[in-house]
């Protein structure tokens, strides 16, 4: 299943998200936003997935280590942050699934 996780967030476009949510149905988890979480929390390796276009169903970054980077790496895509979340309706992504 993190097989499959770590496909979908590599097709999210450079200046788009995604929430946990939204990739967990893509995956066919009907209640998986935590498993996603689990999926990007053991990447590893020289190229991981851009784990950091996935945000939280409200558009926030999640409270844990490495939160301020990925600010800093949507920042560098473009990605704006308004009252500390990313607008969904202008940078959300959503699959051709």
């Amino acid at each position: 299943m993190f097989a499959r996780i770590h496909a979908l967030v590599r097709r999210i476009p450079r200046g788009r998200v995604a929430t946990y949510g939204e990739i967990a149905r893509m995956a066919g988890l009907r209640t998986g936003a935590r498993t996603v979480g689990w999926a990007l929390a053991s990447l590893s390796g020289d190229r991981p997935p851009p784990w950091w276009r996935v945000v939280r169903g409200d558009g926030t970054i999640a409270p844990r280590p490495g939160a301020e980077e990925q600010r800093r790496r949507l920042a560098r895509e473009g990605v704006r942050f308004r009252e500390g979340a990313v607008d969904l309706a202008r940078y959300g992504w959503r699959s051709s699934r």
